[in-house]
């Protein structure tokens, strides 16, 4: 069968290739689709990825398949979608279900590090990291995987800021990439004032949601915390460390500042010293990363997803820019927009 393969840490070696048929225990899934993201262009570069076995490794871990037989308490034709973190089984973390917070670094991940990817045509999966899509989201599911980073950072977001008496009112999404979109989306759900910040002039679908896009070439973000007096919230989802690092700056007393945005370039960065050394102490302010999502942000992920469509049906369906084949991934890779997925099955 046909897989998306790559070798990790040589460039450029990704290609279709035909690979065995899965004869593991399992749900056996067809895939539909699988999404591509940041992670999946680093790894065809040769910057990230640990092979699954020998050099290689398959790509894709946004995924949406159909079962595709009747067993371990699924039918077929189900739509669902997969976990891609996997249990390193010797933390405490990773003990007490959540591999998203393992300790030890030794987990394994579906289409990144020591397992094998979605985007093949057969998968044969764990009935444990399945999640279940409701028919009526249909192709949208496979926005799933990055609605559930996106519905982990809020949620650690909102533990960490409910550690004292705190209300989220007003946050600052950066990026208009798929988790700065979809984090917009989210807070526009929970009827958050969002503004959402980028390098584009304008985003129809920032605005759709009722969020307020603002172009950081004509207003710096500096100048946008004067003008608003600073968040409650910032997630910065751009692959930026000095951005990263200036949302600590751009919060008000309280506020809580969330990194999803990866950046591995050897660089120094700066921050003005009154922002670290007086404001983030006084104002009680915190600065966070997060990565990957525990089951719960999953299954929140879904639901908030089959409401978001109901909200914006339009809106929603525009995330996805672009379908191609499996043999087009380099169009996909060099896509842009919101979101490129792969078709595997129409």
């Amino acid at each position: 069968m046909l897989a998306l393969v790559t070798e990790p840490a040589v460039p450029h070696s990704t290609r279709v290739d035909d690979v065995p048929e899965p004869i593991e225990d399992g749900v056996l899934l067809r895939v539909l689709e699988v999404g591509v993201c940041g992670t999946d262009r680093e790894i065809s570069e040769g910057l990230f990825g640990v092979p699954a076995h020998g050099a290689s490794l398959v790509l894709g871990h946004e995924s949406l398949a159909i079962v595709e037989r009747d067993g371990h308490g699924f039918s077929k034709g189900d739509l669902v979608t997969a976990t891609v973190r996997r249990s390193c089984h010797h933390c405490i973390a990773c003990e007490e279900g959540a591999p998203d917070s393992c300790l030890t670094g030794d987990y394994s991940e579906r289409g990144i590090t020591r397992l094998d990817g979605f985007a093949r045509e057969l998968v044969v999966e764990d009935p444990e990291q399945l999640i279940p899509i409701p028919a009526g989201l249909g192709r949208l599911g496979v926005l799933a995987e990055p609605t559930s980073i996106c519905e982990r950072a809020i949620r650690h977001a909102l533990t960490i800021g409910g550690r004292q008496p705190w209300q989220l009112e007003r946050a600052l999404v950066v990026g208009a990439g798929a988790v700065g979109m979809i984090s917009t989306y989210l807070l526009r759900l929970a009827g958050i004032d969002v503004w959402t910040a980028s390098l584009e002039p304008s985003s129809d679908l920032a605005t759709a949601s009722g969020a307020r896009y603002v172009s950081t070439k004509e207003t710096p973000l500096a100048e946008l915390r004067k003008e608003t007096d600073g968040f409650d919230l910032v997630i910065s989802a751009v692959p930026d460390a000095q951005v990263m690092a200036d949302s600590l700056g751009l919060l008000r007393r309280s506020g809580v500042a969330c990194l999803l945005g990866i950046d591995g370039r050897p660089q120094a960065v700066s921050i003005d010293g009154p922002v670290l050394g007086l404001d983030a102490i006084l104002e009680n302010r915190v600065l966070f990363g997060s990565v990957n999502a525990h089951r719960q942000d999953w299954l929140a992920a879904v639901a908030s997803l089959d409401r978001a469509r109901e909200r914006w049906p339009e809106a929603l369906e525009a995330f996805v820019g672009l379908r191609v084949p499996l043999d087009r991934f380099a169009e996909a890779f060099a896509y842009r927009g919101v979101k490129a997925t792969l078709v595997l099955q129409d």
